[in-house]
């Protein structure tokens, strides 16, 4: 009888298990992204500590040759159409310190947010990687990519901990208060991520109406976003940033995009704000 019971609760908890996991599977949604709609409009630098003006001259005139040769269109579209085959592997494990340090070019960067900074299997690839390449190579030196999160970038190149910021990053007053920045190489916009069932958003048909109707919500409605960047600072305000944000609900930060658009799928969250290509990508391979 004991054997009977024992089989009876195994069965009984595979079942749940099936169950449970059969939900799971029924809960993930497909995602959409409001592309023709972008919230704002800013410009992508890589950040140089104030007084390293060779590197940031260096960079600058890297940026140039790219741009006139038209190698930098050609760098930022293979990435965005998949056709980008640049892949990198650090030749250490840990941040180079010390006397070796000079031999190295240490970019600090957030290596999720496709497709100026991603991983493959080991590796890391995307736009910024591919250019960074390109300027150690300029310097005669050996890239290290130093990946961390977001946040915590514009200190490690300020410190000196890294020599160079190069992660999607938006220039801004508040940021120059801390750093420098090269010339800008992209212009790029905040754009809304919701559920494709959604309908809160349905009848908007700008920018400015989807505004309107995030004012309208309560706190009850989640926006996710990446910890320290312009989505967070749009959603949750920030005057130093001049964004007034959206005190009416709440804003949740995450540590990648990714994961904010993941909990969107799933139902934990209602909306996601995160730069445009970025969100374009996430979107596509969240509902793969």
């Amino acid at each position: 009888m004991k054997k009977i019971i024992a089989l009876a609760l195994c069965l009984t908890m595979v079942l749940s298990f099936t169950v449970l996991f059969a939900s799971c599977g029924e809960t993930k949604a497909k995602v959409k992204v409001y592309t023709e709609y972008e919230l704002t409009a800013e410009s992508y630098a890589f950040a140089i500590a104030k007084e390293n003006t060779a590197l940031k001259e260096a960079a600058n005139e890297l940026l140039a040759d790219l741009s006139a040769s038209g190698e930098l269109d050609k760098i930022i579209n293979s990435f965005f159409d998949g056709t980008a085959t640049f892949a990198y592997e650090n030749p250490v494990n840990t941040v180079p310190t010390g006397a070796d340090k000079e031999n190295y070019l240490i970019v600090a960067t957030n290596a999720y947010f496709p497709p100026f900074e991603y991983y493959e299997g080991s590796k890391l690839s995307g736009v910024d990687m591919k250019i960074a390449s390109l300027l150690a190579e300029k310097l005669g030196k050996t890239l290290y990519i130093n990946d961390m999160d977001f946040d915590t970038i514009i200190t490690s190149v300020k410190n000196g901990e890294s020599d160079i910021g190069m992660a999607g990053m938006t220039v801004n007053e508040a940021r120059l208060d801390l750093i420098d920045f090269t010339t800008e190489y992209y212009e790029s916009a905040q754009v809304l991520i919701t559920r494709e069932d959604d309908t809160v958003f349905a009848d908007c048909k700008s920018a400015e109406d989807i505004e309107n109707v995030l004012k309208k919500q309560g706190k009850d409605f989640i926006v996710g976003t990446q910890n320290g960047t312009t989505g967070f600072m749009y959603s949750a305000g920030d005057a130093d940033f001049g964004y007034d944000g959206f005190k009416n609900l709440e804003t949740k930060s995450y540590t990648t995009g990714s994961l904010a658009v993941l909990d969107l799928a799933n139902g934990k969250i209602d909306a996601v704000i995160i730069d445009k290509q970025p969100a374009i990508m996430i979107a596509k391979s969240t509902n793969e």
